[in-house]
């Protein structure tokens, strides 16, 4: 029994179209998980920027008062300057340090929390609106006063 050329080759006809069909759906999930997984990573790093700069806003006020304000004001703008959509944010300062001694060292902290709007990339199964928590500490200048 001989065999003609290409007759082998009549078992394979269409499996790549059945592999594109079953590896596709799987291809997108996972590009789209990366998506998602890229703009969560990107928040929180942009969460950790806004307590940051709150942080620092605050240690150079000369007063508790002014910290605060300092801190609130300067948390919104990066905010808005790292284009990071917060459906609810909070800045929680402590200032209780400010009380220090001149000439002793002290510190300043700050907890930011930001619930993300995601409501573009929701689906089923994946979280919507993540929230964010970051702190970050400041130095108090000792001799702040003088």
């Amino acid at each position: 029994m001989t065999m003609r050329a290409g007759l082998g080759a009549r078992g394979d006809r269409g499996s790549a179209t059945v592999e594109i069909v079953l590896w596709g759906p799987v291809l997108a999930f996972v590009l789209l998980a990366a998506f998602w997984l890229g703009r969560y990573v990107m928040a929180d790093f942009a969460v950790d920027a806004v307590a940051s700069n709150a942080a620092r806003a605050a240690s150079i006020a000369p007063d508790a008062a002014t910290a605060q304000l300092n801190a609130q004001a300067a948390a919104e703008e990066s905010v808005a300057a790292q284009d990071l959509r917060c459906l609810s944010l909070s800045v929680d300062v402590d200032v209780a340090e400010f009380a220090t001694p001149i000439g002793l060292p002290a510190a300043v902290s700050v907890d930011v929390t930001c619930i993300v709007d995601n409501s573009d990339l929701v689906w089923e199964g994946i979280p919507g609106n993540p929230t964010l928590s970051a702190s970050a500490v400041s130095p108090l200048d000792q001799y702040r006063t003088r």
